[in-house]
């Protein structure tokens, strides 16, 4: 006798319950990595500290959105500075995280110093310019929340970092050194990013490189696509949007796989991360790739989303250095980073929108239902 078929509507309910336990068990790994790494007693000789490079500035944000800076009725200060939001965010998220740095010798840079203190980051790497003042920048928010900027910083005290000013102790313990392109833009800066990268690579660190493409800083065009790429066989870890994509491979399309192997993989790379905002993000190794969905959420300001991401991945990274070797935990990893890029953008402001481990880890179990 032939067996009843069940109704359409009761196979998609089925369906449904068995993608919905999927999902949470998919969660529980996250719990577990982010757990373990909350748990675990460090013994290594380079310990878990990640330091970050680079600029710390100070955002003016328009009180309300989808104006132009002519149309804004009022601004909001707000600390900033990729690789200074991703010290914090590593710290917010139970990480060990430095800064280093220069501020003006101003009420701003102290603010700012400050503000890295209160957030649990060593910042005797920071350094204060009487000469020069705190680099402003002012954000834009459109209609859906993408950013355009506005920047002051003609020099601005970031720029002026010198070699004689790092703090080595500093570069000496770091597990993970993260920074970017912006101070490759003018000297004495860009000669103090690479005296400090080849430092951390001889004293054994992971360097970490999130290009963070800032096109109304650079001279032309062809100053930024060169200055970004001049470093770029030199990073460990790579993490880069898709504009950016574009942007390096002169208009190529950054959905093509081949596209991302051929022209931006290199040889040494052990990790490359391509952000797709909330559609998630995509991973290339030598072994493996793949792609990991984002969480849809409502954005009211993208700013500091990359730098949450970073945050995120890092601050399992740093625990578990091989975490690029093995795909399960390094998409356990990113599930985890996707969602803390996504908690971001739900409020205004970089710093202050960057979210704890008990935020991101409480959000994850209602994506699954």
């Amino acid at each position: 006798m032939e067996g009843k078929s069940r109704p359409d509507s009761e196979m998609v309910d089925h369906q449904s319950q068995l993608d919905c336990a999927s999902r949470v068990e998919k969660w529980k790994g996250v719990s577990e990595i982010v757990t373990d790494v909350a748990q675990s007693d460090v013994t290594e000789e380079k310990g878990s500290l990640v330091v970050c490079f680079g600029e710390m500035l100070i955002d003016f944000v328009p009180t309300v959105g989808g104006v132009s800076l002519a149309e804004a009725p009022a601004f909001k200060k707000a600390p900033g500075g990729a690789p200074a939001n991703v010290a914090v965010g590593i710290s917010r998220l139970g990480g060990s995280s430095a800064f280093i740095g220069k501020v003006g010798k101003d009420e701003f840079g102290y603010m700012l110093s400050d503000i890295l203190k209160e957030n649990n980051v060593d910042n005797s790497g920071v350094r204060f310019d009487p000469a020069a003042r705190t680099a402003l920048a002012f954000v834009t928010l459109r209609a859906d929340g993408e950013r355009e900027f506005m920047f002051f910083r003609n020099p601005s005290a970031d720029m002026l970092l010198r070699e004689s000013e790092l703090d080595i102790s500093l570069i000496k313990r770091a597990c993970i050194f993260h920074y970017g392109s912006i101070s490759l833009i003018e000297e004495p800066c860009k000669s103090t990013q690479l005296a400090a990268m080849k430092m951390a690579k001889k004293f054994g660190s992971i360097l970490s490189y999130d290009p963070n493409l800032r096109l109304p800083l650079w001279p032309s065009t062809d100053a930024a696509r060169e200055g970004i790429m001049s470093i770029w066989d030199q990073a460990d870890i790579i993490k880069i949007s898709e504009e950016e994509i574009s942007f390096l491979t002169g208009g190529d399309d950054p959905h093509d796989d081949d596209v991302v192997l051929n022209k931006l993989y290199h040889p040494n790379l052990k990790l490359l991360l391509v952000t797709e905002g909330q559609e998630g993000c995509r991973y290339y190794t030598k072994n493996f790739s793949g792609r990991v969905n984002g969480m849809k959420v409502k954005a009211v300001d993208t700013t500091g989303a990359g730098d949450a991401f970073v945050s995120g991945i890092l601050s399992i990274l740093a625990f578990n250095r091989n975490l690029y070797q093995d795909e399960q935990r390094l998409r356990e990893a990113l599930i985890f980073a996707n969602a803390c890029g996504a908690l971001t953008v739900t409020e205004k402001g970089a710093i202050p929108a960057l979210p704890t481990r008990e935020a991101v880890l409480q959000t994850l179990p209602k994506a699954a239902t």
